[in-house]
C-alpha cells in the first residue's frame, strides 16, 4: 500500500517552500506571535521598548528640511534590483539543452558549492539593501508628527532586537538547500553531472523561489513603514 501523503503546511510562503523541500512533517499551529515574539526578544531589549512604548511624544523635528520624493518608487527600483539580480544569477540560469559543454566539465561532478556562494551573497546584497531603505524610511516618518517619530523609534528597537534571531534563521536556508540537493543528487544517477539534467533544472527553480520568498519577507518590515507614511 502507498504511504499517506504528507499534509500540506499552512504558513507564510516562504516556509511553505521550505517545508516542501524537508523530509520532516512541520507542525501546524504553535505558540501566539505576542509568546513567540516573547521568546526572542531578551529582558534588556523588553526594558528598551517599554521605554520606547511608555515616553510621551515629542514633536517631530521641523528644523530638517523633508525631501519630496515617490518613496514608494524608490523602494520599488531597490526591489527590483534585487529581483533581477536573483534572476540573472549565472548558477542559477537553465543552459540550453544543446549547448556544448568543454571536455573537462564532461564528467565533473556538480557541487553545491557555487550556489552556497551565490545564496550567501544575494542574502547579504538583500539585508543591506532593505536595512538601509529601513532606516531611511525611519528618519523621514520621524520628520512627520510626534506619532510616527515614536513609530520610527519602536520599529528600530525591534529590529535590532529581532536581527540576531533573524540572520541566524534564515543563515540556515544555505543549509537546507544543500540537503535537498545532495538527496536530488544522489537520485539521479548517470544524470548526476549533467549540468542541464532535469532534476539540476528543477533544483534551480526551487532555489530562486526559495530567494525571491526570503525577498518578500525582508521587505515586510518595509512595507509596514511605506504603509505609515501613505497614512500620514
Amino acid at each position: 500500500m502507498d504511504s499517506p501523503p504528507r499534509p500540506a503546511f499552512r504558513g507564510p510562503t516562504f516556509i511553505r517552500l521550505l517545508a516542501r523541500l524537508t523530509d520532516d512533517t512541520l507542525p501546524q499551529g504553535g505558540p501566539a506571535p505576542a509568546e513567540r515574539l516573547s521568546q526572542w526578544i531578551d529582558w534588556t531589549r523588553a526594558v528598551v521598548l517599554s521605554k520606547v512604548l511608555d515616553a510621551k511624544a515629542l514633536e517631530a523635528e521641523q528644523s530638517a528640511q523633508v525631501i519630496d520624493r515617490d518613496d514608494a518608487a524608490v523602494c520599488a527600483k531597490a526591489r527590483a534590483t534585487l529581483l533581477a539580480s536573483i534572476a540573472e544569477a549565472p548558477e542559477l540560469a537553465i543552459p540550453h539543452p544543446h549547448a556544448a559543454r568543454p571536455s573537462d566539465e564532461t564528467e565533473a561532478a556538480i557541487d553545491f558549492a557555487p550556489f552556497r556562494q551565490r545564496h550567501l551573497a544575494l542574502q547579504r546584497s538583500m539585508q543591506m539593501a532593505t536595512g538601509r531603505l529601513r532606516g531611511d524610511l525611519r528618519d523621514r516618518l520621524a520628520q512627520r508628527s510626534a506619532d510616527m517619530a515614536r513609530l520610527a523609534e519602536v520599529d528600530a528597537v525591534m529590529e535590532s532586537a529581532l536581527s540576531p534571531r533573524e540572520h541566524a534563521s534564515l543563515g540556515a536556508v544555505p543549509a537546507l538547500l544543500e540537503t535537498h540537493f545532495e538527496r536530488l543528487r544522489a537520485a539521479a544517477g548517470a544524470s548526476a553531472t549533467d549540468p542541464s539534467a532535469a532534476w539540476l533544472d528543477g533544483f534551480r527553480r526551487e532555489m530562486q523561489g526559495v530567494l525571491i520568498a526570503e525577498l518578500d519577507v525582508r521587505f515586510q518590515p518595509v512595507e509596514g513603514l511605506l504603509a505609515a507614511l501613505r497614512t500620514h
